[in-house]
C-alpha cells in the first residue's frame, strides 16, 4: 500500500503507516521528513517529484506551474513581502484547474472549469515552492485558480495537512481563503472554522461591484446569488472576536470605479465587521478594459475613506508575466468541454459534461485610514 504523505495529516498517515506494517515512530519521522526535508526515504512512501514545467519571474515574483499525473497543470504564485532589510513569501494557491464562475475580468475564467484538484495536488503546489524552489511560504491564500468552495472537501483537507504542527506547520492565521460569493460553501466553511484549532483562518470576499446590475454583468454567479443574499450570508458566518472579512474589489474603469459606485459599496459594507482591498485590475488577455491609472486608484481610496471605511490598497505584483490578481491561466484552453469530478477530485472520464459559468481582513479590526498590501497578503 502506497502512503501518500502530501494527503494526510500526520495522524492519518501514521494510521495508515502502523497498517502497512510500519512503528509509529518511525511513521512520524518519515511524515516530518517529507514536509521539513522534501524527502522520503521508506520505498512505501509515495513522494512524486513535483514536475515544475515553467518559472516565470518579475522581480522576486515568482509564477510557476506543475503538471498532473493526468498532464493538465496548476499554476501558483510567489509574492514577496519586504520587511526592512528581508523579504518573506505569500503562496497563492490554486484549488482547480481553471473554473465554472465565469468572472468576464478573470483569465482564469476563459479556460472554464476542467477539474477540481485533489488535496495531495493542492498541497503539492506548497511542496514544490518551498522545497523544490526553496522560497518557503510565511502566508498561504486560495487565491489561484477555481472557486475554493466549489472544491472544499480538498482545500479543507489541504488547509488541516498544512497546518499540521508535524508538517508544514502553517499558523491558521495566516491562511485565507477567497470565494466569489459561493453561499453554501461560504456556511460549510463557517463551520470548519468554529472547529477548535481553524478559528483564525481567514475568509475573503470577492465582491467588486456596488450592486447587482453591475456584479451580474462581469460576476455570473450574482444572478442567483444577489447581493442582498451574499451580506446575509456573511452576517451569519460566525466571526471570531476582533475578526474581520477581506472584502476584494476589482477597480475596473469604466465598469465601477465612479465616485457613486464608492457610495453604494461603503453603504452596503456598513453592516460588515471588514476591511475593504482595493485591487487595481489586471487586465486578462483580450482584455477589454484597460489598467486603471494611479489617479483613479487613489480617487476611489480615498473618498472609501471619506465614507468612514477601512481601506487596502492591493499593490501588484507579477502582472507582466500573467501572474497578478485574475492573470493566472492556460490560453491554450479555452471553453474545453469540462471533466466531471470523482470524489477524491480526479476527474471521472465517464461522466464528461458540460458546465456553463453562469453558477446560480486585512484580518484585523478596522480602522479609519488606509493602508497599502501587497497581492492577497493575510496580516
Amino acid at each position: 500500500m502506497a502512503l501518500e504523505p502530501l494527503a494526510a495529516t500526520s495522524e492519518q498517515f501514521v494510521r495508515s503507516a502502523v497498517a502497512a506494517g510500519m512503528r509509529a515512530t518511525d511513521a512520524l519521522a518519515a511524515y516530518r521528513r517529507v514536509f521539513r526535508e522534501g524527502r522520503a526515504d521508506d520505498p512505501r512512501i509515495a513522494l512524486p517529484e513535483p514536475a515544475i514545467t515553467a518559472r516565470h519571474d518579475e522581480g522576486r515574483t515568482a509564477k510557476f506551474t506543475l503538471r498532473c499525473a493526468d498532464g493538465l497543470e496548476t499554476e501558483s504564485v510567489l509574492i514577496p513581502m519586504p520587511h526592512g532589510e528581508a523579504w518573506s513569501y505569500t503562496l497563492c494557491l490554486s484549488s482547480q484547474v481553471g473554473c465554472a464562475m465565469g468572472c468576464t475580468f478573470c483569465e482564469t475564467a476563459q479556460m472554464g472549469l476542467l477539474r477540481s484538484l485533489a488535496c495531495a495536488e493542492i498541497v503539492a503546489q506548497w511542496f514544490a515552492a518551498r522545497h523544490r524552489i526553496g522560497l518557503a511560504p510565511n502566508n498561504i491564500v486560495f487565491m489561484g485558480m477555481g472557486e475554493p468552495m466549489d472544491n472544499l472537501d480538498s482545500v479543507l483537507a489541504a488547509i488541516e495537512v498544512l497546518c499540521d504542527p508535524n508538517g508544514a506547520a502553517m499558523a491558521p492565521s495566516r491562511i485565507a481563503v477567497s470565494t466569489v460569493g459561493h453561499l453554501a460553501g461560504i456556511a460549510r466553511f463557517g463551520e470548519f472554522v468554529s472547529r477548535p484549532g481553524f478559528r483564525r483562518v481567514n475568509l475573503a470576499v470577492s465582491v467588486n461591484a456596488p450592486n447587482d446590475a453591475i456584479r451580474s454583468s462581469i460576476m455570473p454567479i450574482n444572478r442567483g446569488a444577489p447581493m442582498k443574499l451574499l451580506r446575509e450570508a456573511l452576517l451569519r458566518f460566525p466571526m471570531r472576536r476582533g475578526g474581520a472579512f477581506l472584502v476584494e474589489y476589482v477597480l475596473i474603469p469604466g465598469v465601477n470605479d465612479a465616485p457613486e459606485h464608492c457610495d453604494e459599496l461603503c453603504a452596503w459594507l456598513r453592516p460588515l465587521r471588514c476591511s475593504l482591498n482595493v485591487i487595481p485590475y489586471n487586465p486578462r488577455r483580450d482584455s477589454p478594459w484597460r489598467a486603471p491609472e494611479e489617479s483613479e486608484i487613489s480617487a476611489f481610496v480615498e473618498r472609501a475613506l471619506a465614507n468612514g471605511q477601512f481601506v487596502k490598497r492591493r499593490v501588484t505584483r507579477g502582472r507582466t508575466v500573467m501572474g497578478a490578481c485574475g492573470q493566472l491561466g492556460n490560453p491554450s484552453i479555452r471553453r474545453r468541454r469540462f471533466l466531471a469530478s470523482a470524489p477524491d477530485g480526479r476527474p471521472d472520464r465517464a461522466a464528461v459534461q458540460e458546465q456553463r459559468g453562469d453558477g446560480a481582513a486585512a484580518f484585523a479590526a478596522p480602522m479609519h485610514r488606509a493602508a497599502v498590501t501587497v497581492e492577497g497578503r493575510p496580516t
